[in-house]
């Protein structure tokens, strides 16, 4: 974390208030360098993880250029995968709840695209998509980006990992050459500097390191066949009880035999995959983040972008091929000064792809002894939260407050019983405290939010 204040940058009054509001006092190492080039319009090219605060560098400095008047598409973020759009649109209305009337559309597939025109009918001034869905609406005619003023690319290398060079430079041939171009990355490979090259002009270079520090890490592996695989992941969950775990496996498949191979133990755990319809994938993601499920089987769709304030535990269920994709995956927890635990499980096969990740990190890492056999009768905690579904969202203009103003006019229920809120288009998500959680339910499901009733589900 810098030592900068955000209130020595020249911001408005209101968006200083919202920062203050937000938390954000102090600005974390990549804002503190970033910040004062972004505000005067300058191209950045930046080595930022995720975790390091890159995307309330670049919501800053997008939304002073913004004119809320002008109900045109003004900026412009490119993200590799729905979850990293999904995260940063989040971040960025909450940067800009000092603004008034700002449109924000996220564009992604895996969805219909029918309900995306009809949005985008309306108008937006930011844009959060993916490339292969921005592309299908630039054909279509119905986004046009004639009036933008920033571009993001947000983890760009991902983005080439996954083959969108060419949607990129078709996307930005189709912006105004008097622009500014935001290129954030992990990693600088050639193909970024070509990009850079020729889109980018006279950018300062910016190189951080990410938020987590390796240290905080403590980084361990056990030895394990691959027959006995699932035992010994469900007696480290035993041994180690975390309240939040994230176990990436290389395959879908591994996520789902893993998530069934679990539940004779009580150990439930969501699946996340890129087979999984969008609406899934929101809720998976909802239940693990505010807390109503500990556990997440993910392959590496969710390695960037999963953005979990607290995860004590990753386990490596596989072992990865690419030594970098360890370092993003451990990177998920030991963040903003937390310590944290990794663990890899490895079979007599993997002792490459071992050597090659410890020959990358500044640690050795230490051989975790034999666990004992996991015991079908020792039954886990339970998550601490329950989370309700609502069958509304922006759409019906329902806000956060709106669910937390329903829910604590029962006296029975403490507004310190309600964890996160989370609103999306058609559907809203309210935490809440285990305990209470029948309660909470029979109580919207009884009553009305804003004037109406709205159908309301345990999920």
């Amino acid at each position: 974390m810098s030592s900068a204040p955000f209130s020595q940058l020249p911001l408005p009054p209101r968006a200083l208030e919202n920062l203050t509001q937000m938390g954000y006092t102090q600005m974390t190492e990549i804002q503190a360098q970033s910040l004062p080039a972004l505000l005067s319009g300058r191209d950045l090219i930046a080595q930022a993880k995720t975790g390091s605060g890159k995307t309330a560098a670049f919501g800053i400095g997008l939304l002073t250029r913004l004119n809320p008047k002008l109900f045109a598409v003004q900026s412009l973020i490119l993200c590799p995968t729905r979850e990293l759009a999904t995260q940063v649109a989040s971040e960025l209305r909450r940067l800009a709840r000092y603004l008034d009337n700002i449109k924000i559309l996220t564009l992604c597939g895996g969805q219909p695209i029918g309900p995306q025109i009809g949005s985008l009918e309306h108008g937006a001034h930011i844009l959060v998509a993916t490339p292969g869905r921005l592309c299908d609406h630039l054909r279509k005619g119905t986004v046009e980006l004639n009036q933008l003023n920033t571009l993001v690319l947000d983890e760009a290398d991902r983005m080439l990992d996954m083959g969108f060079e060419a949607d990129i430079r078709s996307i930005i041939g189709q912006t105004p050459e008097k622009r500014q171009t935001l290129l954030f990355s992990a990693t600088y490979p050639e193909q970024i500097e070509a990009i850079s090259a020729a889109y980018q002009f006279d950018p300062l270079r910016i190189e951080v390191e990410s938020q987590h520090d390796e240290a905080s890490i403590e980084q361990l592996y056990c030895e394990c066949s691959a027959e006995h695989k699932a035992d010994t992941l469900a007696a480290l969950l035993q041994t180690y009880q975390p309240e939040a775990a994230v176990i990436f496996c290389n395959t879908k498949q591994m996520c789902i035999d893993l998530a069934q191979a679990l539940r004779p133990y009580s150990l439930s755990a969501l699946a996340l995959h890129g087979d999984l319809e969008q609406r899934d994938r929101d809720q998976v993601l909802v239940r693990f983040s505010n807390g109503s499920c500990r556990y997440l089987l993910a392959t590496d769709v969710a390695a960037r972008g999963l953005d979990i304030e607290s995860v004590e535990l990753v386990i490596n269920a596989d072992v990865p091929q690419d030594p970098a994709v360890y370092t993003h995956r451990i990177g998920r927890t030991g963040r903003a000064g937390r310590s944290g635990r990794a663990i890899t499980l490895c079979t007599p096969r993997d002792g490459q792809r071992l050597a090659r990740i410890e020959a990358l990190q500044t640690q050795t890492l230490t051989r975790l002894e034999p666990t004992p056999e996991p015991d079908p009768s020792r039954q886990p905690p339970p998550a601490t939260m329950v989370t309700l579904c609502i069958a509304g969202g922006r759409k019906e203009k329902l806000r956060p407050g709106d669910l937390l103003g329903a829910l604590t006019r029962n006296t029975e229920i403490d507004g310190s019983m309600i964890g996160k809120i989370q609103v999306g288009d058609h559907h809203a998500y309210v935490a809440v405290a285990r305990p209470l959680a029948a309660t909470a339910l029979e109580h919207l499901r009884s009553g009305k939010i804003k004037g109406r009733q709205f159908k309301v589900r345990r999920i």
